[in-house]
């Protein structure tokens, strides 16, 4: 995302969770023209978002465009999570998107100019086993997505959401490395690059939402919408329930290795 928007001549706020190693990127999108300027922020730590767009603003002014894509993930049984990565999920995947939103939007509206690019996931549709808190904080985001572009479209501020599927990088290939099983070929992959190029066309086009993915899957979406006990079906022979089961028992029998 940063080299696909450096190359627009965007100036570039960065910043990721839990705040570490952008400078490599600050550096290339430099590299590609553009101005950009790397923080190190907690973006689990709530009461200090307020400091960071301060220092955002101060840098580069107004904020024209939020995309919120930081999120954390943590594969496991719920019951066997702990209560801390529970809160930390809920607390950057969606809390952090919500008050950073909320903390640009005066300005936004002010100028009657803006645009929050919120980055979900199809987990937030499909519901796969092993990933509550993460699939619930992805659907929260689709749900406050729509309603923010309801609320301010006509005021000139809107919002759309990135739906991508398995993207091969992040999250994935941590999951990938830890089970040794790539994702269900019934899904496949995308890369980084679609994903960012996706975020382009969302903003250049106002789209309320973009979902990314090797194979078009909203007409599957759409049956689970229809029929909920199709659409857990439907995630079940895709393989996504058994893909995040092996990376449980994957991790599982580290943890038992002696």
């Amino acid at each position: 995302m940063t080299r696909a928007l450096a190359r627009t001549g965007a100036s570039l706020s960065l910043v990721a969770h839990p705040g570490l190693d952008l400078e490599e990127v600050q550096r290339e999108a430099e590299s590609l023209g553009a101005k950009a300027v790397a923080f190190k922020f907690n973006l689990g730590q709530s009461d200090r978002l307020a400091e960071l767009v301060a220092q955002a603003r101060a840098h580069f002014g107004p904020v024209d465009v939020l995309i919120n894509n930081a999120g954390v993930e943590f594969t496991s049984a719920y019951h066997e999570l702990e209560e801390a990565q529970i809160r930390e999920t809920l607390l950057v995947n969606l809390e952090a998107p919500m008050i950073l939103t909320r903390l640009l939007l005066p300005d936004m509206l002010a100028r009657q100019r803006g645009h929050v690019v919120n980055i979900s996931s199809l987990a937030g549709l499909a519901k796969p086993a092993f990933q509550e808190p993460y699939a619930a904080t992805k659907a929260g985001l689709i749900g406050f997505t729509g309603a923010l572009r309801a609320t301010y479209r006509a005021q000139g501020v809107s919002a759309s959401v990135v739906i991508p599927g398995f993207v091969e990088g992040g999250i994935y290939e941590r999951l990938k490395k830890v089970s040794g099983r790539a994702a269900p070929a019934l899904l496949g992959t995308c890369s980084p690059e679609r994903v960012a190029q996706a975020v382009l066309r969302a903003i250049e086009y106002d789209l309320p939402e973009v979902i990314v993915s090797k194979y078009p899957v909203r007409p599957l979406l759409a049956l689970s919408v229809l029929s909920p006990r199709l659409g857990a079906w439907i995630t079940d022979i895709t393989g996504a329930n058994a893909f995040f089961a092996g990376a449980v028992q994957a991790m599982r029998a580290r943890k038992n290795k002696p």
